[in-house]
């Protein structure tokens, strides 16, 4: 198995892709060997797109030598197969660097880049900034390239870096020869401010247009020369020019003359507009300098409609409506403006990436938490104008995955919960103000966002329940008291809607059909259901307490206490959870005896919603434990499925299910066999809190270690679609390690740390975020952003017992120190 932390990726990692981009921007990533691949900014996946001759290149010149110019990525490592071999646009045929050597630690990229001949040494540091509760700060469309370029030599080194972009606006399709064709005409500008200088790439579309928008490629420094737009030809006479250009004097000179009149060309061909931007400084002996590129789009508009393959209704497709960021900024110009003078963006980012990556998590869980982010700022997530957040389940290569933020799989999903609760509030008012209806059915996919027809299915009994269980979890993260009034009487409909819709014998047990996440129904008592019934019972008493409506909330807390007694003793078989049925093979899709991964998952959002136990804590311990001997195969070698595919051959993974007792069905539920990495996050997480932290961390490397940069992309967890919303689970690892538990409206965070008494990890509440460390002689509290009041601030240190103060507020820069001489005597001092 691979080890953590994760070594670096070499130039023939050609599954590693680092996509950069905002929450709801779209992204671009790059690979291994520093190559610029999958745009994705236009509102839709493109996985595997390249625009031609867009990459960046770099020439150096020292005193009494001939000047060196290559394509500044590591080699190309093959296959070298095509239907043209290379195409032209890959410009295979230019020499690169001789080594690349890629550190992803999201959200910060690095690549080192060596070559003898080009004589300084290069760094990529690439980023787009993301700072925990800031959900614009962490959605601009845009990038930061900084090359770093160091001369270890004893004399000068005249160095330039160029970028060059081909102009992707408006882009229709590709043709034979990987070139794109276009609508309207494409044009490149050149825009020069005092702070700021790049090309803007457009098109002479109509500001309605799905295609419209605006691209930039710029830069700060003042020491430039540019290409705008290459010269045009059928033939590779633009890329000839510049690279010739390039190579004489390392400065660019702008086109006077764009295209030829004879022969006539293809349109596709003199439609396509390429320009370049270079950077050049010389470098002292010793010296180090920052080749600083911005690179930032604009695309605003999407259609009014999800078009997506569940077929939900799509009537206002034929309407435009604007992404968030689109109401922010008017154009890419704009974007790299903001990106420039606003100041903290980078520095939040770095914060945060320190807290992560500084800590003393372990590193697989720390490479999961952070890598999985990615589906946040992929093109699985969007908010549209008003702000409103909307996601797939995730991205097919081309189109997205499974429309309708579905209740049943963001369930599983905890980073956005934590890290920028505002969207998840969101969703919540989407899913009870909007799509629950008077019977209390819960649309489980929406499509209110667009203002299209609900979508008429069967309810799913763990997504809506689950939705019960996040607003209580969302509250009390918040303390928004607006945000619970306004979704109680859907959430109200939605819990009475249980009582008759799924216990079909008023016993107290769920038992009727139920659909659920596995795209089927489950029939009779089990635990997934149930334990989601218990969790979201003992929510809604909650909340019905705070609300005041206490006889609400004495109805369901009675019925949880009965429900909790009767599903123990039906349905644990004295080591775990099962399904009741007289007759397994009576319908398909069932899995009766089996040891089902998600058996007691209902517990695992009670103990993230701060519940406690929802069913006997011996009984949850016993399960969640059977998970994991039975359902854990450390080799798949010898593991039979016929069902999609995410883990194999010697690779260790977490089936859905087994049937360590006999009795498997003879069709059992769909995916049975499957992997899914939500799945094994959200296992590894409630192992943590069972105190199995061992047996967490194990699952954690199985899923880090597969996704290694060759056989899978580390930045993108799939299952139905990349960058698959489950995987997000990853994040609960990380509650669960630290034992955080931030609860607003009395204003009190705790942490029961399940690591050992020396810790350093991230934490964030509904105001503030920061780091919690625990040494062996106390605790202490750094805000690192936001604000934070506290009227109680609690941790178990493993040594020392209770620490506790109180009221008390934080300040970045003004960290809170907790010890003790003794457990009785507590001193608090800052």
């Amino acid at each position: 198995m691979s080890g953590f932390p994760r070594p670096p990726l070499g130039p023939d990692a050609r599954a590693a892709a680092f996509p950069l981009g905002g929450i709801g921007t779209g992204t671009v990533s790059i690979g291994a060997r520093g190559d610029l691949r999958d745009w994705e900014l236009q509102n839709r996946p493109a996985k595997g797109t390249r625009l031609p001759f867009s990459f960046f290149a770099i020439r150096s010149a020292r005193p009494g030598r001939e000047a060196v110019t290559k394509v500044l990525e590591g080699p190309l490592t093959g296959p070298h197969e095509g239907d043209q071999g290379y195409d032209a646009g890959r410009l295979a045929g230019l020499p690169r660097l001789a080594t690349s050597r890629m550190r992803g630690e999201y959200p910060l990229l690095f690549v080192d880049f060596t070559d003898p001949e080009v004589g300084v040494d290069v760094t990529l540091t690439a980023f787009t900034p993301l700072i925990p509760l800031d959900v614009d700060a962490s959605g601009v469309p845009g990038a930061v390239l900084r090359y770093t370029v160091h001369n270890p030599t004893d004399e000068r080194v005249d160095v330039t870096i160029a970028g060059s972009l081909a102009n992707q606006v408006g882009i229709t399709g590709w043709n034979v020869f990987h070139f794109p064709e276009y609508a309207g005409s494409p044009r490149n500008t050149w825009f020069e401010e005092p702070s700021l200088r790049g090309i803007e790439f457009a098109n002479d579309l109509s500001a309605d247009d799905l295609r419209h928008g605006t691209v930039v490629l710029a830069t700060t420094d003042a020491s430039t020369s540019a290409k705008p737009q290459w010269l045009s030809g059928f033939w590779q006479d633009g890329v000839q020019v510049f690279w010739d250009d390039l190579r004489a004097d390392g400065r660019l000179d702008a086109e006077t003359v764009f295209s030829l009149d004879e022969p006539p060309y293809p349109s596709w061909f003199t439609k396509l507009r390429v320009g370049s931007l270079a950077i050049s400084h010389p470098l002292a002996p010793g010296e180090s300098r920052d080749f600083t590129f911005l690179l930032t789009w604009h695309f605003p508009n999407r259609p009014r409609a999800w078009q997506g393959n569940i077929g939900l209704d799509n009537t206002n497709a034929g309407e435009v409506v604007r992404n968030h960021y689109a109401t922010r900024f008017g154009s890419a110009v704009e974007v790299a403006r903001h990106l420039v003078d606003t100041p903290g963006l980078e520095a939040g980012t770095r914060a945060f990436h320190r807290a992560l990556f500084e800590s003393s998590l372990p590193a697989e869980v720390v490479d999961a938490v952070s890598a999985t982010l990615v589906a946040l700022r992929s093109n699985t997530c969007f908010r549209l104008a008003d702000g409103r957040f909307a996601a797939w389940e995730g991205s097919f290569d081309h189109s997205g995955s499974c429309e309708g933020t579905c209740t049943h799989v963001w369930n599983y999903a905890q980073a956005a919960a934590y890290l920028f609760p505002a969207l998840e509030r969101d969703a919540r008012r989407t899913e009870f103000t909007r799509e629950t209806r008077p019977d209390g059915r819960m649309n489980f996919r929406a499509n209110s966002v667009f203002g299209n027809a609900a979508w008429d299915f069967h309810p799913a009994v763990d997504g809506q329940l689950g939705a019960i269980v996040r607003l209580y979890r969302e509250w009390r993260f918040s303390g928004d008291d607006e945000l619970l009034r306004d979704c109680w009487p859907g959430l109200r409909r939605a819990l009475e809607f249980a009582f008759t819709e799924w216990d079909g014998d008023g016993d107290g047990v769920l038992d009727s059909k139920q659909h659920n996440t596995y795209d089927i129904e489950f029939f009779g008592p089990n635990s997934l259901a149930n334990s989601m019934f218990l969790a979201a019972l003992h929510a809604g008493a909650r909340l019905a307490d705070h609300l005041g409506e206490t006889a609400t909330a004495a109805r369901w807390r009675s019925a949880a206490d009965t429900g909790r007694a009767r599903v123990d003793e039906l349905l644990f078989n004295g080591e775990y959870y099962d399904q009741r049925l007289d007759d397994v093979d009576e319908r398909r899709y069932q899995y009766g005896t089996g040891c089902l991964s998600d058996q007691v998952f209902g517990q695992l959002l009670a103990h993230l919603a701060g519940l406690g136990y929802v069913l006997p804590a011996d009984h949850v311990r016993s399960a969640v434990a059977a998970v994991h001997r039975h359902n854990f195969r450390r080799d798949l070698s010898a593991h039979h499925s016929v069902q999609r595919t995410y883990a194999l051959g010697g690779e260790s993974g977490l089936v859905l299910c087994s049937w360590p007792r006999g009795g498997r069905p003879r069709i059992p539920f769909v995916y049975s066999d499957e992997v899914w990495t939500g799945i094994e996050y959200q296992v590894a997480a409630h192992l943590a809190y069972e105190g199995l932290v061992d047996e967490a961390l194990e699952l954690v490397r199985a899923v880090r270690a597969r996704h290694d940069g060759y056989r899978r992309n580390p930045w993108n967890e799939a299952e139905c679609g990349n960058h698959y919303a489950r995987s997000l689970a990853s994040w609960g690892v990380l509650v669960a390690l630290t034992g955080a538990d931030y609860h607003a409206p009395s204003g009190s965070l705790s942490f029961t740390p399940r690591l050992g008494p020396d810790l350093s990890a991230p934490f964030t509440t509904g105001t503030g975020w920061g780091v919690l460390r625990v040494s062996a002689t106390g605790a202490e509290l750094e805000l690192l952003g936001g604000e934070l009041a506290l009227d109680e601030l609690r941790v178990a240190h493993p040594l020392l017992g209770p620490l506790a103060t109180g009221p008390v507020r934080l300040h970045p820069g003004q960290p809170l120190t907790l010890t003790a001489t003794d457990h009785d005597r507590l001193e608090v001092s800052r």
